[in-house]
């Protein structure tokens, strides 16, 4: 594809105009330089916002790192496939989405979440007092994104599935202008967009994360990056878990440096902060297990055209 083909489509999937520069083919990368994709919220901004990340890799032969933001996770895995990008964090369901269609990825590393940071909104002034009300109502979420599946399992606790509502596909922004017109009647979403929704004080939260089943968020690298270079994987993997209990000693200071990149009102970042402490940790059997039950929930409801194989996918420092 060429480098004018890819910019445009990342640009349609929410890519930041000041980081297409990193979203060029390898062999227009310069050597030793990686490629990361981030998105508003997570280790990896933090990480680009601090600047420490380069320094701890320059030892493994890192020249540079090239840093692009995405909206959601499925446009960063869709980049990835397309050679774009290295390494990128996203949500539970995004790899698996990925894994069905093909895609070479690898699961690097995980970050346990209890699900606080996700949530099932409605309007304040909604007549909706529960899950079930929104029987045959209109719900937004991102298709293939972490609010894909906490939406199917929220429905489940009220015995509905994504037949029992009209679902409604937008990224995170368009959803967000949908819910507050009213053309929507319920919004999945995820912080920091879901810190946003209930601090304005026109929505009203139905059901979190944590009534369902705890989750992970993975950091998921390119199958061709990772056997090229799995000691530069492995580095950046114990560069992100100092970077991880840096942010979490220091909760102030990351919560600055991630206002000062995104612009967000501190009270949102210092909610986000406080919901899921940061972490970079192996696939254990236990995370394996718990993402291959996902990966086969989604395959019997047939919303993937296939079976995929975590454990096959995963890293093994």
């Amino acid at each position: 594809m060429a480098g004018a083909g890819l910019n445009r489509r990342l640009i349609l999937t929410g890519v930041g105009a000041a980081t297409l520069s990193a979203c060029t083919p390898r062999a227009k990368a310069g050597l030793g330089r990686l490629r990361i994709g981030y998105q508003k919220s997570g280790l990896l901004l933090l990480a680009r916002a601090g600047g420490r990340l380069q320094g701890r890799l320059a030892a493994l032969g890192v020249g540079d790192i090239d840093w692009a933001q995405f909206g959601s996770g499925p446009p960063l895995l869709e980049a990835m496939r397309a050679g774009a990008i290295d390494l990128g964090a996203v949500g539970d369901t995004p790899p698996i989405f990925a894994q069905a269609a093909g895609s070479p990825i690898v699961y690097a590393a995980a970050q346990p979440l209890s699900g606080a940071a996700e949530g099932l909104l409605v309007a304040a002034n909604s007549s909706y007092r529960t899950v079930e009300d929104l029987k045959g109502r209109r719900v937004a979420f991102t298709k293939a994104s972490s609010a894909h599946l906490f939406l199917v399992k929220a429905l489940a606790t009220a015995g509905l599935t994504l037949g029992d509502i009209t679902p409604v596909y937008l990224s995170p922004a368009d959803a967000s202008g949908a819910f507050t017109n009213g053309a929507v009647d319920g919004w999945a979403i995820w912080d920091p967009y879901f810190a946003i929704a209930l601090q304005n004080g026109q929505s009203r939260l139905l059901i979190d994360g944590r009534a369902v089943a705890p989750t992970n968020n993975f950091y998921i690298a390119s199958k061709s990056f990772a056997e090229r270079a799995p000691a530069v994987l492995n580095g950046l993997l114990d560069a992100l878990t100092l970077e991880a209990a840096w942010a979490n000693a220091h909760r102030a200071e990351a919560a600055a440096s991630i206002q000062a990149a995104t612009g967000l009102p501190r009270a949102i970042v210092d909610v986000s902060l406080t919901r899921e402490p940061f972490a970079v940790r192996a696939m254990s059997d236990a995370v394996i297990g718990a993402q291959q039950a996902n990966a086969d929930l989604f395959r019997r409801l047939g919303v993937i055209p296939a079976a995929v194989d975590v454990r096959a996918a995963s890293w093994s420092r």
